[in-house]
């Protein structure tokens, strides 16, 4: 799969197709149509790495039933919410951008990338139940929140997810559940917007091509390209360059030589999910159950129940499990990424971090070799009457969490994505796990806003990002802004047939 065009000295040139490097095309596209943007893919199809349908569990991020995005109490002794309401801020913005690419053909059915799946958080013994009481209490008091709704009782629990209950004791059990959640397929999306962008006049796309090194002089960026299928080697250069590469970014910052990478490191870790596809059980689970974090799990291991919706087939997913790896992707990754990523600036901090996460270490390691009938054990806290003969074991995809100083000190970015840019503002790349694909549009936002101001300064180039994404340069969260959030969001929302 190869675009026609391939596009000589552009403005942008984008590396990776998955969601990231897709919005941003499709964004500065659709806000400024002079643009001349190239893009290149290393694999042989679109997003086939972190945005593929089976590689994520496809939850529309929004604070509804994540409960790792609230772990702490506040001193009042109630459960703090404040990450789970930005996080429902910004996936507005992808609701919004989303339902304007369906509405205006960027898109032609939203089927083929969103369905309506509600959100659901399930607890177990009575600590759990007083924390998720809490959670509820104080998330109900924003107006993101006010259709969320809890539950102790069995027999609602029982309507709203059956399958948790078959086989369960009668330990204290409570479920919180908001009717309008998602099941998003980001490979698909991205994929979508990657087509959209290679028929604009002045864009193009490249699968089976390689960005091998990247330099930059008089005001240019030189990238060096490997023609995978050709065997060649070529250079094209642009202003603008973006590493929306996935487990593939780190390597190629730090080939940039820009001084906002140095002491940056990557922790790749891999995953696996139990899917089963047998109908009567996909027939009795239609949710999205997140559960508590256990232990020294990363934030992306966090237990769900899911329904998973690809290519119009319906299938249930659990886990992830973590596991051990040193690949920085699966396609095209090796196993010497982790030991090339490791440079003079950042030894220091991957040996901290080594050293202060000797549990998730051990975590992983556990993760990777344990049977299925102990991985089955996990899943059987949530679906006690779950038979290992109707799941089955997948890959998920690879994360690389950023590594990175703070303070001086060393630490592992668990939560949230982070954007390196440089001082000039002529390149950035995306570092950084969950809930990054949800809330892409909020990041691809804040890059505009940085490195091209002065195309949203233009006021048609400002009106027109105005109707892609309405509350780009808003705070919806605000209490004064209720009526105007419900009102674009309920717009998006049928727009994408999640509501009627």
């Amino acid at each position: 799969m190869q675009s026609e065009k391939q596009i000589e000295n552009p403005d942008v040139i984008l590396v990776g197709s998955g969601i990231m490097s897709a919005t941003l095309g499709a964004v500065l596209k659709g806000m400024d149509p002079s643009l001349r943007i190239q893009l290149y893919e290393v694999a042989e199809s679109l997003s086939p790495e972190a945005s593929d349908g089976w590689h994520n569990a496809g939850t529309g991020h929004a604070g509804l039933c994540e409960l790792s995005y609230t772990p702490d109490y506040g001193e009042d002794g109630e459960v703090k919410v404040d990450k789970a309401i930005e996080i429902f801020n910004q996936f507005e913005q992808s609701l919004q951008f989303w339902g304007y690419a369906v509405r205006t053909g960027m898109i032609d059915d939203a089927k083929d990338f969103i369905n309506p799946v509600p959100h659901l958080s399930f607890v177990y013994g009575q600590e759990q139940v007083d924390f998720l009481k809490s959670r509820h209490r104080q998330m109900t008091k924003h107006h993101f929140y006010k259709e969320m709704e809890y539950t102790e009782d069995r027999e609602t629990i029982k309507q709203w997810a059956p399958l948790v209950l078959e086989g369960r004791s009668d330990e204290p059990i409570a479920m919180t559940r908001m009717p309008h959640g998602s099941d998003v397929n980001f490979g698909s999306l991205a994929g979508l917007l990657v087509e959209w962008l290679g028929k604009q006049e002045g864009c193009g796309y490249a699968t089976s091509h390689r960005v091998t090194d990247l330099t930059r002089e008089n005001g240019q960026w030189t990238a060096e390209i490997k023609d995978l299928q050709q065997k060649r080697t070529f250079i094209n250069q642009a202003k603008f360059v973006f590493i929306g590469a996935g487990g593939g970014s780190l390597p190629l910052l730090q080939k940039s030589g820009i001084k906002e990478a140095k002491g940056f490191g990557g922790f790749p870790i891999g995953g696996q999910w139990l899917i089963s596809e047998k109908p009567e059980l996909i027939e009795q689970h239609n949710a999205k159950v997140y559960g508590m974090s256990p232990g020294a799990a990363p934030t992306m291991a966090v237990p769900h129940l899911d329904t998973r919706i690809i290519d119009g087939k319906k299938a249930l997913l659990f886990g992830p499990y973590a596991a051990w790896t040193t690949k920085f992707l699966h396609e095209k990754g090796s196993m010497w990424d982790l030991p090339g990523s490791i440079k003079v600036d950042n030894l220091g901090s991957l040996i901290k971090v080594g050293l202060h996460n000797i549990p998730l270490v051990r975590y992983l390691v556990q993760q990777g070799t344990q049977s299925m009938e102990t991985r089955m054990k996990e899943l059987r806290n949530f679906y006690p009457d779950a038979k290992t003969e109707d799941w089955d074991l997948i890959d998920a995809g690879i994360r690389v969490q950023a590594i990175k100083k703070e303070d001086g000190d060393a630490g592992i970015v668990h939560f949230g994505t982070e954007v390196v840019t440089d001082s000039e503002r002529t390149i950035s790349a995306l570092l950084g796990a969950s809930p990054g694909a949800s809330v892409s549009t909020n990041i691809i936002v804040e890059i505009v806003e940085k490195c091209f101001a002065d195309n949203l300064k233009n006021e048609e180039n400002y009106q027109r990002m105005k109707a892609m994404i309405p509350s780009f340069d808003e705070n919806l969260a605000d209490a004064s802004l209720a009526d105007r959030q419900a009102t674009l969001s309920q717009e998006a929302m049928r727009s994408l047939g999640l509501i009627t």
